[in-house]
């Protein structure tokens, strides 16, 4: 069993309360992350790196875990003024499998946004085929603190720029819902994209410690390694991304990726619980079915 996955000591009481109907779901919040590559050029380089940041240890959920840039959908994101590029929104409900236009403007939206807000990189630009290049300046900056603080929304911050949101830019890879046991739960899409020229990732993350670009594959081995703590997703989407040669080849797959909702599930088995992933046995996880605590197996 990998040694480097998640796993709160809370965990197993939770599953157990909610296998015996004592634990209640709460609603998932609606969320987004981008991977988002860069090729490192270069007669050695094997292929793109992705740009990951270690979350804080104080943080309440996955503190001290290896992830994307990425958060909580904001409300505003639903705003119907935005500038747009790319597919139009009918495509993106499909691909994202969500009933309205509103809800894939909103989802879209906030993998942009919070991808500018934690890594200073911003897929968007003045025209449909243009995108913005440098985003360091003291005006730029001023913007995304303000975005991070609420105080300004994504559609009033690319309004007031004159900027469209470049959708094509991205790419949908997956779809995970945080397990019906946690007190934070998240339903998150994963996008990926690559570096626009003349953009540079930015550590400015308040809700991380630590920034890198890592190849995929490496970093994969890192968590099997027990060095690098991850989720379940992160794990999955690394591996997914490993054989691909560039951004731009990788970026190119989305479109082949499997959407379906991952949600994990806890079931009694003899004497022990067993939590599990649909479709990611790696991750299969056998909890003591009584008495506190419990390990992990």
């Amino acid at each position: 069993m990998s040694q480097g996955q998640w796993y709160p000591p809370e965990w197993p009481d939770r599953i157990r309360a909610l296998a015996a109907g004592e634990l209640t779901a709460v609603t998932p919040r609606r969320a987004a992350t981008v991977m988002l590559l860069r090729d490192p050029g270069g007669p050695e380089a094997g292929g793109p790196v992705v740009h990951m940041l270690r979350r804080r240890t104080s943080m309440a959920f996955a503190g001290g875990a290896y992830a994307y840039p990425g958060g909580g959908v904001d409300p505003r994101d639903d705003d119907r003024l935005i500038g747009w590029a790319g597919p139009p929104l009918e495509h993106w409900a499909a691909r994202l499998g969500v009933a309205t236009v509103t809800e894939a403007q909103a989802v879209v939206c906030a993998a942009v946004r919070e991808m500018f807000e934690e890594a200073g990189v911003l897929l968007a630009g003045p025209t449909a085929r243009a995108v913005v290049g440098d985003t360091t300046g003291d005006d730029w900056e001023a913007d995304r603190e303000a975005l991070v603080a609420r105080e300004l929304s994504f559609a009033e911050f690319l309004d007031r720029r004159g900027l469209v949101l470049r959708s094509d830019l991205l790419g949908a890879w997956a779809r995970w819902i945080t397990p019906e046991f946690e007190p934070r739960r998240y339903d998150t899409w994963f996008f990926v994209a690559a570096l626009p020229e003349g953009q540079r990732t930015r550590d400015v993350s308040t809700e991380a410690d630590r920034t890198v670009w890592i190849a995929p594959a490496d970093a994969a081995r890192r968590y099997d390694r027990g060095e690098l703590l991850m989720m379940p997703p992160t794990v999955t989407t690394l591996r997914a991304l490993a054989p691909y040669r560039t951004a731009a080849e990788a970026l190119g797959a989305a479109d082949g990726q499997d959407m379906t909702p991952v949600l994990a599930q806890a079931r009694l088995e003899g004497g022990e619980l067993v939590l599990s992933w649909p479709g990611h046995d790696e991750f299969t996880k056998h909890v003591p079915a009584a008495g506190a605590g419990g390990g992990a197996a």
